[in-house]
């Protein structure tokens, strides 16, 4: 497979806050993310998405898109995908770093017989998901399985 690039531009606004946008999405729609230092830091905004958060989502939504893939790939019959995610930022060596990744899925299936499966593709997703590949932070995964009423 050929390299793909994904693009990104930063712009800065005021303070400790910008805006960040991509020539490849569509910016009518209204795809533009105001980013911002988290509150935790001086001079950070609350209510804004920071880089802890986008980091966090990063991982969460390749889980999510790398669970989507693999469950239609193998024929997974489910009715529900939700992920909780927490992200853990400590100072590590003398640095900040994002150093833990919690991921809580939990998906709904429809038959008790397709539990064990569930379990194999979310733990399978988990392995394969490329930005999880390409970090530090350690990624925990604490998977529910659910079957539906």
């Amino acid at each position: 497979m050929e390299p793909h690039f994904y693009n990104v531009e930063v712009n800065w606004r005021h303070d400790r806050k910008g805006v960040m946008c991509s020539p490849e999405l569509n910016r009518d729609a209204g795809s533009c993310v105001e980013v911002a230092t988290p509150p935790e830091f001086p001079g950070g905004m609350p209510g804004i998405w920071s880089p802890e958060h986008l980091f966090t989502a990063s991982v969460s939504s390749c889980f999510m898109t790398t669970f989507l893939a693999i469950a239609e790939n193998t024929r997974l019959s489910f009715s529900k995908f939700s992920c909780q995610s927490k992200g853990k930022l400590e100072k590590v060596d003398g640095k900040f770093m994002m150093s833990e990744i919690i991921l809580e899925p939990e998906v709904t299936i429809s038959n008790e017989e397709d539990r064990e499966k569930a379990e194999r593709i979310l733990t399978k997703s988990e392995a394969a998901c490329l930005i999880t590949n390409s970090i530090k932070a350690k990624v925990t995964m604490i998977p529910t399985v659910r079957v539906a009423d």
